[in-house]
């Protein structure tokens, strides 16, 4: 007995050293993801949010001035104005791209001919990047040299060419054409994931119950996509209220600085009027708006409580 109890002994240290082993080597697994995140993220938040507190400008020295920023910034009507049409374009060109999105989810969802034809087609544009898909559409809307204007006048829509970037409604709706023409197939390809993650046996059980298409829509699909329609919300939201590169390159804030974002007023503050502390506060205040909206969100869309 004695010898038994002798020769098990050491299995616990044993075990113990074992565990302790596996969790640093899951530590140094992560550790690189964490280097990233402390190096590129908390890093810069915390330099941004010291900056915010100074008189940061680009040559010189700079000064403490405590909260002296986030005072100016409710003076800042500018700011306010830019805020509030960043707002406005928000829900404007994420109604769109959903508009669009959700359509071409549910047709390319189903296996079809060309299905996958459809997707690569649709999904295209996401992979140019904001900055040239914004050069190429500076160029389509040239009033002289363009597409759409030049075109126009020559199929005898239009008794002159139109520039349609002169005045805010024409050129809003141009930056909504090109949003919803860059995005539309990413988020359509979120929805897709989504409808092809509800089983199909619902959809015929309710089929067989009489259920139509609306009414299938309404409380299946809609219901079991929550999770899927708030990444999607999310990502389009967060992206729209950091609009920037669409407004600068193709706009340059015209006309009349009516499609000055808040973005685009931060980096006029940072890197046009030098005033570094004053951007970062305005950068801190927009990331706490921007983290507000994500919480609503996913509050509005959460799973509710038993559903898997």
């Amino acid at each position: 007995m004695t010898s038994i109890a002798a020769i098990s002994a050491p299995a616990r240290p044993r075990k113990l050293v074992g565990a302790g082993r596996r969790q640093w080597i899951g530590l140094l697994y992560v550790a690189p993801a964490v280097a990233l995140v402390v190096v590129f993220f908390i890093i810069p938040l915390g330099m941004t949010a010291w900056m915010s507190l100074h008189n940061w400008p680009l040559m010189g020295a700079h000064s403490f001035i405590g909260l002296d920023n986030y005072w100016a910034i409710l003076r800042d009507t500018r700011f306010w104005n830019a805020l509030r049409f960043t707002g406005y374009y928000t829900v404007i060109v994420t109604i769109a791209i959903f508009v669009v999105a959700f359509p071409l989810a549910l047709f390319i969802e189903r296996p079809r001919p060309l299905t996958g034809f459809y997707r690569t087609s649709f999904f295209m544009p996401a992979v140019i990047g904001f900055a040239s898909a914004s050069l190429l559409w500076s160029w389509l809307l040239n009033v002289d040299s363009g597409l759409f204007s030049p075109a126009a006048f020559e199929l005898g829509l239009t008794e002159k060419k139109v520039n349609l970037l002169a005045t805010f409604q024409p050129a809003f709706w141009s930056i909504i054409a090109m949003v919803v023409w860059k995005v539309a197939g990413f988020t359509m390809i979120i929805l897709m994931t989504g409808l092809q993650s509800i089983p199909p046996d619902l959809q015929e059980a309710a089929m067989i119950d009489g259920a139509g298409p609306l009414a299938r829509f309404r409380a299946i699909t809609l219901p079991l996509m929550r999770r899927t329609l708030a990444l999607a919300l999310i990502l389009s939201v967060a992206g729209s209220v950091l609009a920037f590169d669409q407004f600068y390159i193709i706009l340059r804030g015209g006309p009349r600085n009516q499609t000055l974002t808040a973005v685009y007023w931060i980096f006029n503050q940072s890197f046009v009027s030098f005033k570094l502390g004053y951007g970062a506060a305005l950068s801190m205040v927009l990331l706490v708006i921007l983290v507000a909206l994500s919480l609503i969100q996913l509050r509005l869309l959460r799973q509710p409580e038993g559903v898997d």
